[in-house]
């Protein structure tokens, strides 16, 4: 399977994305001041970055693990219609491999939601 340089650009400048706003969501202040003032304010003044990153990072899980599970159920299904014998051996990996692929998003949503309840 050949990866083209252009899928590469764009899941790694998606990522870069992510790292930034994730930082800037965590950001503290070097003086003593905001540091209080962060404290006493929480994350509640950085609501919206979390918010964005937090949907971000939830659809591009969705999207991975819905890419995931395309290409899963579409390389069982071939394997099915080259051998219809082997449907009963297909299935069951396919299964395992499909939970596990949506294990990964629901991961992603825990930690979104944690994100977001975290500021309230």
């Amino acid at each position: 399977m050949k990866t083209s340089t252009k899928t590469i650009f764009t899941v790694l400048s998606t990522l870069a994305v992510l790292v930034v706003m994730c930082g800037a969501a965590f950001a503290q202040g070097a003086d003593a001041n905001s540091a209080a003032a962060i404290r006493n304010q929480g994350l509640a003044s950085n609501f919206g970055v979390i918010a964005l990153a937090a949907g971000l990072g939830i659809g591009i899980a969705a999207l991975g693990g819905c890419l995931g599970q395309g290409r899963a159920a579409a390389a069982a299904l071939d394997g099915i219609a080259r051998n219809p014998g082997a449907a009963g051996q297909i299935r069951g990996p396919m299964i395992l491999g499909l939970a596990l692929i949506e294990s990964l998003v629901i991961y992603a949503l825990i930690i979104a939601l944690l994100l977001v309840l975290k500021v309230g």
